[in-house]
């Protein structure tokens, strides 16, 4: 049995049925011919460093569309890295909630000292976040102190 060199399907005679292009007058000779080799399949998505990435870069709202979506959900270090975005997510709304009562019921030391405290709060929230960022995109594996070993278990 011959093959078409175009698509690959099963000829009898001069021309494919599946095409419609001519193949060689030797194909229907009764010979076998190979067909021809399978083009690799080339994956959909993208690379597990730029998905890992992307979950720090909405927190929790990527955190959670990268446990949903479903080539990424079954990639434990894409997991990992979601439940880190979301942990930390977390972490940064508890605190700032904690320095904001704690600011409201200090307020006899005025409101100064504590709007500096929640810049240096913000800034130290954001590098952090960008250095997170760096790390899951040079598919480094970092670990935040308290919330790296819940997001691994949670992988």
């Amino acid at each position: 049995m011959a093959f078409c060199p175009n698509c690959g399907s099963q000829v009898e005679g001069k021309f494919c049925a599946k095409c419609g292009s001519a193949v060689a007058a030797d194909a229907g000779g009764g010979g076998y011919s190979a067909p021809p080799p399978a083009t690799p399949v080339q994956s959909a998505g993208m690379e597990e460093n730029v998905a890992s990435a992307l979950c720090y870069s909405l927190t929790v709202l990527t955190g959670i569309l990268f446990l949903v979506l479903d080539p990424y959900n079954k990639n434990k270090t894409i997991r990992f890295h979601a439940f880190q975005a979301i942990f930390f997510w977390a972490a940064c709304v508890a605190i700032l909630i904690l320095v904001s009562i704690l600011s409201v019921a200090m307020s006899v030391l005025g409101v100064f000292l504590f709007g500096m405290l929640h810049l240096l709060i913000y800034l130290v929230f954001f590098v952090i976040w960008v250095f997170l960022i760096y790390k899951a995109y040079n598919r480094e594996k970092f670990l935040l102190p308290i919330i790296g070993p819940l997001a691994e278990k949670q992988a």
